[in-house]
């Protein structure tokens, strides 16, 4: 910083004074210290001796693995010594007096206290006792009385707040009360529970609970719709560190304790904190393609490194594009309870205007206006789905939610999006809560061309492609590495009575849409699917279908762009302009010939090819078009694991890797991870040479039995998107 440019001015500090006794809570970390002797009167000298009175000698929260809570509620999978249950389920804690308990005579109560200023009637106070006269939110009981220990079962209300609660032990003397000190280890993390009816997460479908909450290994599905790639993620929600830093998240967010029992409050201040754009969250978005200062988004293998290098630094962690975005979120979701699952929408849609159109711009003899055309329409986008029920909306509206954390729009004044209703977005009720009309119009956008008239500047639609937009939406199978499609929760069938019902509902709520009736095009154009690998020469073919009794001929425009994912174009690689005449009712191939040569030194991550062909037939004037996504499919590296797979014994990870092409690949990172049995790492090459092999080991130690897997990707400016993965089972 120069000596003229002033320093940045600190943000001035908001004081509750005047406004409230006390601040708002808004961190699970504060905590002010409970007295171990609370008075009921004036003390001058101090309490007498309480000898005569029950003492406490020690609390046992049962909180090891293998021990009654955490089987219970489902949460020995967790990476840390503390108790950790779900709310609305009973949990158990053994108290150890210095004398047998004797109900008549003697009162105790197990207290529960969470953030600062704690207040009964916040909820952030909680005394639960054992006597059946005495009322508490939670529910108590005395499960069992031995000698000097007894056995207090305890309910956390199924709405209470989630999050880490301090735990003391009071017994109420004549003079006062006396209480155990405060202690981390008795602290206890009350999470979401989807196997308690009465939580606002339930979940009846055991399969899909077992997936959404307890899988850490996922698959994100990215590329063309009828060209799916697959990429496994470790979500890691059970890694060590990975709870407090996803609590850190909501501190971070001034997110009043309060709220921390709501899943939908949870879940909105979420998506916003899971972006940097607004509040110093989680990811800062890139999609540039340079990574200078981080990791690219690419090379990321999982959700861990990611989380606990924001709790541990406070800054925002460099870089993310969606499908980053929408797995750290899952992570966030899965690890406090909320069943979460991440989806792709192939075709997404993303205008700039808000409205249920992408506009393509054509000049008068059909050729794109590429700088009039503003639209895009992402290859693919990826957001969440977290399954709660709704009662700040009407009955039939919980369920799925779609939130999103990828920085597009603002909602009310910050970038984030959701919770919506997905049988709100089906069925066009896109007035209700949250950011419905964004995720309809990702979903149901038409396409429309329009022909400018270079005179006036007016523009008249000539053709409208109204499936092309959220072709199809996708998530993991429960249970299974395959995909299953769940377009039809999103949307009625293209065509159908009911799609034009919602359609219109949704005008009703002020999205407008190209109202035209064009006359059916006599020709057709399709460009097939192909399939190719990065760095092949290929054939695109044309294949025109005259309908007509008359001969057809039009000139085209064929252009190929080298885009990234989002639809944004990089830069054109190829442009021809072939004439074709159609003979009547028949159909004619054109075949244009691409070489690797012309998109290779264009290529930009994620490695996708656009193809747009326009055009005018001459003797009718209408319009033919076809758009076709070729994503180009990237070598595999090899994951190799060998030693016995057996808890605390050593194995090893080979990962290896030949560079197929004629250049250099230059400064590559390769990563791997896997949970539950080696946390992430990583290594760096600063040059791999043209048609070598490079070969690296690592040894790691499985820390829990079970099936899991190892994931690796290879990631440099050249190639992204290179993964491998390896399964094993874990002994005990």
């Amino acid at each position: 910083m120069s000596d003229s440019e002033p320093a940045a001015k600190p943000q001035p500090q908001v004081s509750h004074r005047g406004r409230s006794a006390a601040p708002i809570a808004t961190s699970n970390a504060d905590g002010e210290e409970v007295p171990e002797f609370e008075p009921f009167g004036l003390m001058p000298r101090g309490p007498p001796p309480l000898q005569e009175f029950l003492d406490i000698w020690d609390v046992n929260m049962l909180r090891k693995p293998d021990e009654v809570n955490k089987r219970q509620h489902t949460t020995h999978l967790y990476a840390t010594d503390n108790l950790i249950v779900r709310r609305g389920q009973e949990f158990q804690l053994k108290v150890t007096f210095d004398r047998p308990y004797k109900p008549s005579d003697d009162q105790f109560a197990v207290e529960f206290v969470i953030g600062g200023s704690p207040q009964f009637s916040k909820g952030t106070y909680i005394p639960v006792s054992v006597a059946s006269d005495r009322q508490s939110p939670w529910a108590g009981r005395v499960v069992d009385s031995a000698d000097n220990v007894v056995t207090v079962g305890i309910t956390p209300a199924p709405d209470c707040i989630v999050g880490k609660w301090r735990t003391y032990v009071a017994v109420v003397t004549p003079y006062g009360i006396r209480r155990t000190r405060q202690d981390e280890n008795r602290d206890v993390y009350i999470l979401f529970n989807p196997w308690a009816a009465a939580d606002s997460v339930f979940l009846d479908d055991g399969n899909e609970r077992e997936e959404c909450v307890l899988n850490e290994v996922g698959v994100i599905y990215h590329g063309a719709f009828d060209d799916v790639s697959e990429r496994p993620w470790n979500f890691g929600q059970f890694d060590y560190g990975v709870l407090d830093a996803c609590l850190f998240i909501m501190d971070k967010a001034a997110m009043p304790i309060t709220n921390r029992g709501d899943p939908i409050k949870v879940a909105r201040k979420a998506s916003a904190m899971l972006n940097s754009r607004d509040d110093d969250g989680v990811l800062v978005g890139s999609w540039s393609g340079d990574y200078t200062y981080g990791v690219a988004p690419t090379s990321w293998t999982g959700s861990t490194e990611i989380l606990l290098n924001y709790s541990s630094s406070k800054m925002p962690v460099c870089y993310a594009q969606c499908w980053v975005y929408a797995a750290v979120f899952n992570t966030f979701l899965r690890c406090l309870g909320i069943p979460a699952r991440v989806v792709t929408n192939f075709f997404s849609s993303h205008d700039n205007d808000g409205n249920l159109k992408t506009d393509i711009i054509l000049d008068e003899n059909g050729r794109i206006d590429k700088q009039r055309t503003k639209d895009s329409i992402w290859n693919y986008h990826c957001w969440n789905e977290c399954y709660m029920s709704r009662p700040d909306l009407p009955q039939g509206f919980g369920g799925w939610q779609a939130v999103d954390a990828t920085p597009q729009e603002t909602s009310d004044g910050m970038y984030r999006c959701g919770p919506a209703s997905v049988q709100a977005i089906k069925h066009g009720q896109i007035c209700f809560p949250f950011d419905a009309p964004f995720v309809f119009a990702e979903v149901n956008s038409d396409v429309v061309f329009y022909s400018r008239n270079p005179r006036d500047g007016t523009l008249e639609p000539v053709k409208v492609n109204s499936s092309h937009v959220g072709r199809m939406v996708v998530t993991k199978a429960p249970g299974q590495d395959t995909r299953r499609d769940i377009t039809d929760q999103y949307k009625f069938p293209e065509g159908s009575p009911e799609e034009r019902t919602v359609l219109e509902k949704a005008e009703e709520y002020g999205c407008q849409r190209e109202k035209v009736t064009l006359p059916e095009a006599d020709v057709e154009l399709n460009m097939p699917l192909i399939e190719v690998r990065v760095g092949d020469d290929f054939e695109l073919k044309l294949e025109f279908n005259n309908k007509s009794g008359q001969s057809r001929t039009g000139e085209m425009y064929v252009s190929g762009n080298v885009v990234y994912y989002t639809g944004v174009t990089s830069s054109e690689f190829l442009f021809k302009t072939p004439k074709v005449t159609l003979d009547p009712m028949k159909a004619e191939k054109k075949v244009i010939q691409v070489r690797s040569q012309d998109y290779m030194r264009k290529l930009v991550e994620q490695a996708n090819l656009h193809f747009i062909a326009t055009g005018k037939v001459k003797e009718t004037g209408q319009i033919v078009t076809a758009m076709r996504v070729v994503t180009l499919h990237n070598p595999k590296l090899s994951v190799q694991v060998s030693g016995l797979a057996k808890v605390s014994e050593e194995m090893f990870v080979t990962v290896e890797f030949t560079n197929p092409f004629k250049f250099n690949l230059e400064d590559v990172y390769i990563r791997v991870e896997g949970p539950g049995v080696m946390p992430p790492k990583y290594k760096h090459y600063s040059l791999i040479l043209a048609g070598s092999s490079m070969t690296w080991t690592e040894s790691f130690t499985p820390r829990r039995e079970g099936p899991t897997k190892l994931m690796a990707s290879l990631d440099c400016a050249a190639l992204r998107q290179v993964y491998g993965q390896a399964q094993l089972t874990v002994k005990p």
